[in-house]
């Protein structure tokens, strides 16, 4: 299942201005990666969808395109879901991983798009959105 897209942003608070006051998105939550960077996740109050604004302050300046981070999928078996995306033309970017318990992992579609699985079990987020300390 869709859980949520992630997109890059060159400027967060800008990013956070314009999903929220331009388009009516609500902040639920935020906090940094374990890779380095800052996420924030916008709500849709009305269809409950979730756009995760990434922002990677270390990072080169990226090209114009660019922007779409990665889409977040909710899987009950990774293992089985990266062999059959494999066979349908996806690259693993990111081997398995765990990370606050639950293991993850990045992959490529055949056009270069970058989607994250996760098994989260009972937790309430994606395990790279964790809340900041």
């Amino acid at each position: 299942m869709l859980e949520y897209v992630g997109i890059r942003v060159r400027d967060l608070e800008r990013a956070r201005r314009f999903y929220t006051e331009g388009l009516g998105l609500v902040p639920v939550s935020s906090g940094r990666m374990a890779a380095g960077g800052v996420w924030e996740t916008l709500k849709d109050p009305e269809s409950g969808a979730l756009l995760e604004l990434n922002f990677y302050p270390d990072s080169p300046v990226y090209r114009e395109g660019d922007e779409l981070d990665h889409l977040g999928f909710r899987v009950t078996d990774i293992a089985g879901t990266i062999q059959r995306l494999v066979a349908l033309g996806a690259r693993v970017r990111i081997p398995p991983f765990d990370e606050g318990g639950v293991r993850l992992v990045f992959l490529s579609d055949p056009d270069g798009v970058w989607i994250e699985l996760f098994d989260r079990g009972s937790a309430d987020q994606p395990p790279t959105s964790r809340p900041m300390e």
